[in-house]
């Protein structure tokens, strides 16, 4: 009976082994999370849940009661420490568990501000998982002072739910300008104008220097000399694809675990999906960090253990929540040279990245009738032209006729 254990407990994890199962997979299925908790919703935790409006129930995936019922065996709080790819085993600790398949699903990590400018300092998290932002919760008190590093979405969301609980919020991002990284100049004035309106103090252009504190954080020194007092911070600096276990098995990186358009990786009965992989998408590699990613990738590769040979063919599509603002991101706007707004007024706002007079991408704030009219757009390969799109006369969905 063939056995396939699943390394990694988050989304792409717990899809992977429903969908076995959903597909009448009747081998033996084992899914290992390092965590306590079961498989959860990751989005919520920075926004929701740290607002305090969602439950912890509320964010499993599935019941836990799912694993059992459909006969997986969940481990949790389990730490692999090795792969034999040579006998096909993975070590938990001294305990040696052998498999047919393996599917790494192993996630990303926050990068860390390094100790010697006061990463360790007590009082400084990151927004990754449950164990952190239950750690942080409680300083969410009206009137503290809360440093944000990193102008990227998860430091905005994070802005965004200190500024709602009453907190003095100041920003900083060391780029010249807030989602400089993953967003044009447009949307980055979107944003810094609703925070600002929320009372959020953003910083842009200057890096940071040091925190301050003897145990616990207490201050900050900024590259171009400015100084502030904080009750504690919060580091938003992007993530880090979970590769260390494939790595000691000798599987190839690139951007992530290495694989194919199936999710196989360079070492036989190795596979990845989710967060940890890169794939092939059009004439590049890429490695998609979102839920979306996370699922259909997951259900191609447990189709594929069962001898599918589908090709995984990426939509990316992402959002974030802000405020009572809702964005919705289609496509990817990497290689763009021109970025058109649409502007509705109360019916939001959206703003469509061209390269050329191909359509790459589109960020959608509250307009969800433009996200999903851009999302079709761009899977269907057709690119209306820009000055057809910010005229606000037109009706977008005749836009799909065309």
């Amino acid at each position: 009976m063939t056995h396939v254990v699943v390394v990694g407990a988050g989304q792409a994890g717990s899809s992977l082994v429903a969908k076995l199962r959903n597909s009448g997979f009747e081998g033996e299925v084992t899914l290992i999370g390092a965590e306590t908790a079961p498989p959860y919703q990751r989005p919520p935790l920075s926004k929701a849940y740290l607002l305090g409006d969602m439950a912890l129930d509320r964010l499993y995936l599935r019941p836990e009661s799912f694993y059992s019922d459909n006969n997986i065996t969940l481990r949790l709080g389990t730490e692999v420490t090795g792969i034999d790819p040579v006998s096909k085993a993975i070590a938990i600790g001294d305990e040696i568990l052998p498999y047919d398949e393996l599917v790494l699903t192993t996630g990303s990590a926050p990068r860390r501000l390094p100790a010697a400018i006061g990463g360790d300092l007590e009082g400084v998290y990151t927004v990754r998982d449950l164990p952190d932002v239950d750690a942080m919760a409680p300083e969410f008190v009206e009137g503290k002072s809360v440093l944000i590093v990193g102008g990227g979405y998860i430091g905005l969301e994070a802005a965004a739910v200190a500024a709602k609980k009453g907190l003095n919020v100041t920003l900083v991002e060391m780029a010249d300008r807030i989602l400089q990284r993953v967003a044009s100049p447009q949307t980055s004035d979107y944003f810094r104008a609703l925070h600002m309106g929320h009372g959020v103090n953003i910083i842009e252009g200057v890096g940071l220097s040091r925190l301050t504190g003897e145990t616990r954080v207490s201050g900050a020194e900024l590259a171009n000399g400015t100084t502030l007092d904080v009750d504690f911070v919060i580091v938003g600096v992007g993530i880090v694809p979970g590769t260390g276990l494939a790595e000691t098995a000798g599987v190839a990186l690139d951007n992530g675990i290495k694989t194919d358009a199936e999710g196989r990786t360079s070492v036989d009965g190795i596979w990845a999906a989710g967060d940890c992989a890169s794939f092939p998408y059009k004439d590049t590699r890429i490695r998609l960090e979102s839920v979306p990613n996370a699922i259909d990738q997951a259900e191609v590769v447990a189709q594929n253990i069962m001898g599918a040979g589908k090709t995984y063919v990426a939509t990316p599509w992402f959002w974030s929540d802000q405020y009572d603002v809702k964005l919705q991101i289609a496509g990817l706007n990497a290689g763009y040279d021109n970025v058109v707004t649409r502007d509705m007024g109360d019916a939001g706002i959206s703003f469509w990245y061209y390269q050329g007079e191909t359509l790459l991408a589109v960020d959608a704030a509250n307009a969800p009738r433009d996200y999903m009219v851009a999302k079709r757009l761009i899977e269907a390969g057709k690119s209306p032209s820009a000055d057809v799109v910010s005229d606000p006369s037109t009706v977008l969905k005749d836009l799909l006729k065309a």
